[in-house]
């Protein structure tokens, strides 16, 4: 019996080994609740978005679509938002995102440059990156920028091409380099069309020469987009675009009969529910670009990025959205047309600028 009994000690010591390794090997790891991240992993990354709020069809919200694609990308990054709805939001917006432990802080747009430099001079450890800003001067301020004044180029000749009226409008939600660089551009698209045809289409709500125009000085009020485009309509433009993020869903929601309307930033047709009066959008690929950031930065935690995000025409970093429902009802020459700029733009045979574009 014996022997039987030493079989059993040496089988229950080996059942406790096998259990103390089981547990040993299943120790559990603090996880962020729904995503199975390790805590350690975790890359958090936060955004401030302007005024517009993350549901502008605009700049905030292809923004905001960049960090999700990051996290597609990198399971490992844990992307938030902190809504702006007033300018006197976005200092304590950053001050809270560096409270609460971001280890990557996205503002979005030109008018929180101020505030992010504040916020990223007093935490120079911290990884900070600006949409429609240059780095402001600091090593952990990483610029997401765009010549937009190429596609709004494109966009303008093509406005002036499909114009029945010989007049087109546009109007800006305020008065910054972000914004006047599409007015810019597309001015300058219209009278290249007169220079090609002969023709003299009119651009209402913007000059170049003086840097000045129509303005709602809003980004969210959809009834003072409607209010200009109103306006614009009233002088005769039949085609309208609004620089304005969601205050110019003011004039999507009224166009149709008498106006069209050219969108910005993210392809209107796609994100809004006005795609049928969509002609085309100047597209601002903030998705790409925070992606990039955003991935690169988690890539390498704790070392800031250097460098930064420059959208042209020929990184597809700007572009003219497809003509979705209006293709049909575009002249093909003037289709041709329009790619061959495009082609001619990215080549250096033209060249657009604006007093607004970033250097």
């Amino acid at each position: 019996m014996r022997p039987v009994r030493g079989m059993k000690i040496v089988a229950l010591v080996a059942s406790a080994g096998l259990a103390f390794a089981a547990a040993a090997c299943a120790k559990p790891t603090e996880e962020t609740p729904g995503t199975g991240t390790s805590a350690a992993a975790k890359y958090s990354a936060c955004m401030v978005t302007d005024t517009g709020g993350i549901d502008d069809h605009s700049f905030n919200a292809s923004s905001w679509a960049g960090l999700q694609a990051a996290k597609a990308a990198n399971p490992a990054i844990d992307p938030s938002y902190t809504a702006s709805t007033a300018m006197a939001d976005y200092d304590p917006n950053l001050a809270n995102s560096v409270t609460k432990g971001c280890k990557y802080i996205q503002a979005v747009g030109g008018l929180m440059g101020d505030a992010t430099k504040k916020a990223a001079t007093a935490n120079a450890t911290t990884q900070f990156s600006i949409v429609d800003a240059d780095n402001l001067g600091l090593a952990n301020v990483y610029p997401i920028q765009f010549q937009t004044q190429q596609a709004a180029y494109l966009a303008g000749y093509l406005a002036a091409g499909y114009s029945k009226s010989g007049k087109v409008g546009t109007y800006g939600g305020m008065k910054i380099p972000p914004v006047t660089i599409f007015m810019d551009g597309f001015a300058d698209g219209v009278a290249a069309y007169n220079t090609a045809k002969g023709k003299s289409v009119q651009v209402l709500g913007w000059d170049k020469v003086k840097q000045d125009g129509l303005f709602t000085d809003d980004f969210g009020s959809q009834d003072k987009g409607k209010q200009k485009s109103d306006t614009l309509a009233a002088q005769g433009a039949d085609v309208i675009f609004p620089v304005a993020g969601g205050a110019g869903l003011g004039s999507a929601a009224n166009a149709g009969s008498k106006f069209v309307v050219i969108w910005v930033d993210a392809d209107g047709f796609e994100t809004t529910k006005y795609g049928s009066v969509m002609l085309t959008t100047v597209v601002k690929n903030s998705t790409d670009g925070v992606k990039e950031a955003v991935t690169k930065a988690a890539g390498t935690p704790g070392t800031l990025l250097t460098g930064g995000f420059m959208g042209t025409l020929a990184n597809n970093g700007v572009s003219l959205a497809p003509y979705h429902d209006f293709d049909s009802k575009i002249d093909a020459g003037l289709k041709a047309e329009v790619e061959a700029l495009k082609q001619d733009i990215i080549s250096g045979k033209i060249k657009v600028e604006s007093p607004a574009q970033p250097k």
